[in-house]
């Protein structure tokens, strides 16, 4: 019956503007999930430095790969925090579409028609290239210009490096930065000069490096699945 309905009768505003606000909130809600994990990808990454950083203070001869170690998962972190970053502004660009829909969609009952919104059209167009939401973001907007609130558009999800552009360029800045965060200053950088002086006070076994690489490549694994 739906289905013929659709051929001789224009599709239901009330139902087009459900079907969208449903579109969208199981986009928030899939966004909403990566910040969850990716925050608590911080925090562990945050613990495995200070780890690091303590496990040469105590053993001077594990200070050279320690300080590896630590700058190694510091720059982990960076890509965490700018992938985060990136999904909260797509989150605010989500909840702005969708307020712009429902307002669409109210003009229309009052006045009994639409104007193809470029606000709207250019939002959706810079979500729907995000591998994130490509699907889902896709079928909104096919359900967008059925409504004719935004024509029809062509995107393309956005490469992994320009999801992270510039990450090279202020790297090293960026990196120390993020150590003097979260070290304070108290477990130094160990330095050559540093680790020359310093009394070996404990005789621990060497790190388990092959642990750490696992631990690292886990980490990115969980960074490439959120953007899949």
């Amino acid at each position: 019956m739906e289905s013929l309905k659709a051929v001789f009768w224009k599709p239901d505003p009330a139902v087009q503007m459900r079907k969208c606000n449903s579109l969208i909130r199981s986009n928030t809600r899939k966004l909403d999930r990566d910040i969850a994990q990716l925050k608590l990808l911080d925090s562990k990454t945050k613990q495995y430095i200070i780890q690091a950083s303590k496990r040469g203070q105590k053993n001077p001869s594990q200070a050279k790969q320690a300080a590896s170690e630590t700058r190694t998962f510091a720059r982990e972190m960076i890509r965490i925090r700018k992938q985060s970053s990136r999904l909260a502004t797509s989150k605010a660009q989500l909840q702005s579409v969708q307020m712009q829909v429902n307002e669409a969609f109210s003009v229309r009952k009052i006045e009994g028609s639409l104007k193809a919104s470029t606000g709207i059209m250019k939002d959706v167009n810079s979500l729907v290239r995000l591998p994130e939401l490509t699907g889902t973001m896709r079928e909104l907007s096919q359900e967008l210009v059925k409504a004719g609130i935004i024509e029809e558009m062509v995107g393309d999800s956005l490469p992994d490096d320009q999801l992270l552009e510039g990450e090279d360029d202020e790297a090293e800045a960026e990196v120390d930065k993020v150590l003097g965060e979260i070290l304070q200053g108290k477990l130094g950088k160990m330095d050559g000069s540093k680790v020359e002086t310093l009394v070996e006070e404990n005789n621990e076994p060497e790190a388990d490096l092959e642990e750490q690489e696992a631990t690292l490549a886990q980490m990115r694994g969980r960074l490439e699945a959120l953007k899949s």
